[in-house]
């Protein structure tokens, strides 16, 4: 697997966004960003706006003209020389591309990203539904809900979720850099319901999701196994809101979970730490979901 990955990794990551990578970001309504906060939490936000909203200044230069809320991690950890993943997601017809750099610049209405590594990820596990800008949220349709476990509205988001995101780095000195972090966002998906919650008798919340065989590339599994911080997020494809958790995140290669959920290759066990819920923050309105055919290879909790 090291010498597949030596030999594809230079292939695939590139120091610059091709035409299309640069097209596909241009007209999306919105976009992934995964980030880090000043004590090392990765945290996974969603940005939006109408399309254009973002666009290349050149092939190594994204400029994104959407600010991030107040009470988002995000608007914290956006400062010229931060890491800064991003995930570039057309989900109706699949595609989705990555960019990962540092923040070059910012301005009133968002900011710039100087493009470190591009690269492409395969369309298996994503549930084609397309998504509309429909304007941004007004002040006062916005509420906020802090607490260390789930609430009763995101427990009923989680446990029915066909998607989620996560983001997750590693710490500089980790990967022999100076100063930046390497941070990277990502998805994953699965049937409706494919995470589990299950609840500690101390009050814990640990996420249990079923980690299926991707492009071998292994971003994000790497990243964890080195940090198990993570950072999920979660959107309500109905209502508009967003769910973000900051988790511990630990990899299991084996036992009864991975062996009971049929196409799982291992499990990710994401522990809560901390839940900041967003009612109605996405500007975005989304269609029916039509499901991946690749899950039809892969089971359900209640089977396992």
């Amino acid at each position: 697997m090291r010498e597949r990955l030596a030999e594809v990794g230079a292939l695939m990551v590139r120091d610059h966004m091709p035409g299309p990578h640069r097209e596909l970001f241009g007209k999306l309504p919105f976009v992934l960003v995964g980030s880090v906060d000043a004590q090392g939490q990765p945290h996974a936000s969603l940005l939006a706006g109408a399309p254009g909203f973002m666009h290349a200044r050149d092939a190594r230069t994204l400029a994104i003209d959407a600010p991030a809320h107040a009470s988002d991690p995000l608007s914290r950890a956006l400062r010229v020389g931060a890491s800064i993943g991003l995930l570039g997601l057309e989900p109706h017809t699949r595609r989705r591309n990555r960019v990962n750099g540092v923040v070059s610049a910012l301005h009133a209405h968002g900011f710039e990203v100087a493009v470190q590594q591009s690269f492409g990820n395969c369309p298996k596990y994503i549930q084609a539904r397309e998504a509309h800008w429909v304007g941004a949220a007004r002040a006062d349709e916005l509420r906020v809900v802090r607490g260390d476990r789930l609430d009763a509205a995101a427990l009923a988001l989680v446990r029915s979720t066909d998607t989620y995101f996560i983001a997750s780095s590693v710490p500089p000195r980790q990967i022999g850099a100076d100063s930046a972090h390497g941070v990277d966002v990502s998805h994953r998906g699965g049937k409706p319901g494919f995470v589990r919650v299950d609840r500690g008798a101390d009050g814990v919340d640990t996420l249990v999701v079923p980690d299926f065989v991707g492009n071998n590339l292994f971003n994000t599994l790497g990243n964890l196994s080195l940090n198990p911080r993570a950072g999920l997020l979660f959107v309500d494809f109905d209502g508009g809101g967003l769910l973000q958790l900051s988790v511990d995140t630990e990899i299991l290669w084996q036992g009864r979970d991975v062996a009971g959920f049929a196409g799982a290759q291992r499990v990710l066990r994401h522990r809560v730490r901390e839940m900041l819920r967003f009612d109605g923050a996405a500007a975005l309105r989304w269609g029916a979901a039509q499901q991946s055919p690749f899950l039809q290879a892969t089971g359900c909790w209640t089977a396992a």
